[in-house]
């Protein structure tokens, strides 16, 4: 059967999973009566609840006797390690754009990868049917992003599609018919796409993603180079360096078959698959047949650009609500994570109760830390900061600078130019997007965007849509002036009582609930002034025997301020952590007693 492999390139949102669906349902990867979830592709909790592709997949289908395998990339730069070595698994690529919004920065950073290891795309303009599509306008668009990321002339010579993934179809005219399906845009995959290429010589292949399967151990997928390959068959696994790291043999080969990873008994070159079997060989590692001695060279992957520490939870309440607490099992934890994922880079600090886990944004780690709470671990993670480095030539300090794509309202674009003036982003263009809305692009640090999402929501009323995309290094731009309010922070352990909380309402908004447990030094609120000030959130109404002349208010609280995981992480400052666990979020100061909080204020003033 002949082979077609290729990938589905798209922002955020714009429709990627759900045109997956439809290419399955067309195809006949589902039975009449089987029953599909929606987004089928977005196999783990947290991408079904943020609507957001975190972890590369591939699926495959079956038409006109060839076999297209599909991966679907994630849309989100801080998942872009994934993207990285997907690449180079497939030979060609469908970019999808919104027919409204156009080619976003999220989608030029994975064009951008896909044109420089020389793939041809075929463009699809998605959503056709939204009542603000602009389809003509998109395509001009997409074609100056072509021509501005180098393209060559064969790939500016790209093929366009017009459709609705949702509806299921796409034709050549964004008027359709619309009764042919997705069958134009399968035709034009057959017909464009070049077969896999295949090298002479034994088995090769170079390990793409990873993961941890309970039966069957640790599974490796990628694009088989050269040769074939049988269950039982001896295999070598080569570094990047040359070096062998370990041998084994073959337990299973599965291949994509629609959503479900079926076992073959022989797998040939220009495929994707999965094998089952060894121990020790990662993602970029080279598995080949014993008699191969030099490795195949792995696409270079982007340095990470955000760091946290992540600490073993010291709290009062420590070991309370989850049962992963000790530093052994978190830094095991994390370890197999920096595995599968090759963005991350993990470091143990030296006092072996903290670790310095590194990513390319804070929703990559925040994620993971969701991730890691569900599991049942309790950790304390600190503020984000970003990866500075020195220049070897000129000595200077160097940061990472992001380029910022803002769509919003022209009525709140001014207070957008302001805020983002105030952390040291560089307007570079202004110009209308459509519906009374502008399209601000800037070029700013990443450590002045850090908690800037919540605030820009706020400023906007929530209509704001912030993308971002790691440009380049630049020179240290100066301080930023970071959060102008304090906290307010409990002087005792207990539980919080809601006349107390009551009588602090003027002192700012609490972070808490009546009855949630706290202890000294957790943060119980946001107080008004920029000084951090202890406050008591268990004293009780004093009771007499003496009745009052009024009878007694009940108490009407405000409601809190909910801090959710993303929120937290945005909003403390240095010397605060947030303390996660299964069931709870909270803050605190790095340090909970009182003295140790004055001598660490003023070592920090003396350095």
């Amino acid at each position: 059967m002949a082979l077609r492999n290729i990938a589905i390139i798209a922002h955020v949102d714009h429709g990627k999973t759900t045109l997956v669906d439809e290419l399955l349902k067309q195809s006949g990867a589902f039975r009449e009566n089987q029953r599909v979830d929606e987004r089928v592709m977005d196999s783990n909790d947290l991408e079904k609840e943020r609507g957001i592709t975190i972890l590369a997949k591939a699926t495959s289908v079956v038409w006109k006797d060839t076999r297209i395998n599909i991966v679907d990339t994630p849309g989100h730069a801080d998942f872009g390690g994934e993207v990285e070595r997907i690449l180079s698994m497939v030979d060609g690529a469908i970019v999808l754009v919104d027919a409204a919004e156009g080619p976003m920065p999220q989608t030029k950073f994975v064009v951008g990868k896909a044109l420089k290891v020389g793939l041809k795309p075929i463009v699809a303009i998605n959503k056709i049917d939204r009542p603000d599509a602009r389809a003509d306008e998109v395509v001009n668009e997409v074609f100056d992003l072509f021509a501005a990321l180098d393209a060559t002339d064969e790939q500016l010579d790209f093929h366009i599609l017009y459709g609705s993934g949702r509806a299921g179809w796409m034709n050549t005219s964004p008027e359709g018919p619309t009764d042919q399906g997705l069958g134009p845009l399968l035709d034009l995959v057959v017909d464009h796409v070049p077969e896999p290429p295949v090298a002479e010589g034994p088995f090769t292949m170079i390990g793409t993603l990873l993961e941890a399967n309970p039966y069957l151990g640790r599974i490796i997928t990628g694009r088989i180079n050269s040769g074939t390959l049988k269950p039982n068959q001896p295999v070598k696994v080569l570094g990047q360096d040359g070096k062998t790291v370990e041998t084994g043999r073959v337990s299973k080969i599965l291949a994509f078959r629609g959503i479900e990873r079926q076992p073959i008994e022989e797998a040939q070159a220009g495929d994707i698959v999965a094998i089952a079997g060894l121990s020790k060989g990662t993602v970029a590692d080279t598995f080949c047949d014993p008699s191969v001695t030099t490795a195949l060279t792995a696409q270079p992957i982007d340095p990470p650009t955000v760091t946290m520490s992540f600490i073993v939870n010291d709290s009062p309440l420590a070991g309370t609500e989850g049962d992963k607490v000790t530093s052994r099992v978190i830094r095991d934890r994390l370890f197999k994570e920096a595995e599968g994922n090759v963005a991350l880079k993990i470091e143990e600090a030296p006092g072996k109760e903290s670790f310095y886990v590194s990513g390319r944004g804070e929703l990559q780690l925040a994620v993971l830390i969701e991730t890691m709470r569900r599991e049942g671990f309790e950790i304390a993670v600190s503020r984000p900061r970003v990866v500075m480095h020195k220049d070897e030539e000129t000595g200077q300090l160097m940061e990472p600078i992001e380029e910022v794509v803002i769509d919003v309202d022209e009525e709140h674009s001014g207070v957008v130019v302001q805020k983002m003036a105030e952390r040291k982003g560089e307007m570079v263009e202004l110009r209308p997007s459509g519906g009374d809305r502008v399209r601000l692009r800037f070029f700013a640090p990443t450590r002045g965007l850090i908690g800037y999402q919540s605030e820009l929501l706020t400023d906007t009323r929530g209509t704001a849509i912030m993308n971002r995309l790691f440009h380049d290094y630049q020179p240290f731009k100066g301080e930023i002036g970071g959060r102008n309010q304090g906290v307010l922070l409990s002087n005792q352990s207990g539980e919080a009582v809601a006349y107390a909380m009551f009588n602090l309402e003027d002192r700012g908004p609490m972070v808490i609930d009546p009855g949630d447990k706290v202890y000294a030094g957790m943060i119980v609120g946001i107080h008004t002034r920029d000084n951090d000030l202890e406050v008591n959130v268990l004293k009780g109404k004093q009771l007499t025997n003496i009745r009052s002349a009024g009878k007694d208010e009940a108490v009407k609280l405000t409601p809190p301020v909910r801090m959710t995981l993303d929120r937290a992480l945005s909003w403390i400052q240095d010397d605060e952590l947030v303390e996660v666990t299964p069931k709870s979020i909270r803050l605190r100061k790095l340090y909970l007693d009182p003295n140790e909080r004055k001598r660490f204020e003023k070592s920090r003033a003396a350095g």
